[in-house]
């Protein structure tokens, strides 16, 4: 498995912006989709937002208006930048790659204070 480091996590005001990145260690090839989850306390892990090697993106309908998801295709890279940040952003936030195979990184923890 080829790690995936994440950083930008943090504690935050609501109201406030965090971006987050995630780097693959290793080159990968074949990467169609990269994208960001997370995970709140008690809840299950679920997609915030995905972009496609094409450039198509996805979001959750919560996050709509407020995150953008770019990539560097050429640099392994995935941002997500997180803006008018709440507290029900809270969670684990995970970054994902999928090719011939799905990657996860480790999570960077985002803890928005109200």
């Amino acid at each position: 498995q080829v790690p995936l480091v994440e950083s930008g996590g943090g504690l935050v005001q609501a109201g406030g912006s965090l971006r987050l990145s995630c780097t693959a260690s290793a080159r990968l090839f074949a990467i169609n989709s990269m994208g960001w989850y997370r995970q709140a306390p008690g809840k299950q892990r679920e997609l915030v937002a995905a972009i496609t090697s094409g450039g198509s993106t996805n979001y959750a309908d919560s996050v709509k208006g407020r995150f953008t998801i770019s990539r560097d295709s050429a640099k392994n890279t995935v941002y997500l930048q997180m803006n008018s940040l709440k507290s029900e952003d809270t969670a684990v936030y995970y970054c994902q790659m999928r090719g011939y195979s799905t990657y996860w990184g480790q999570g960077t923890q985002v803890t928005v204070s109200s």
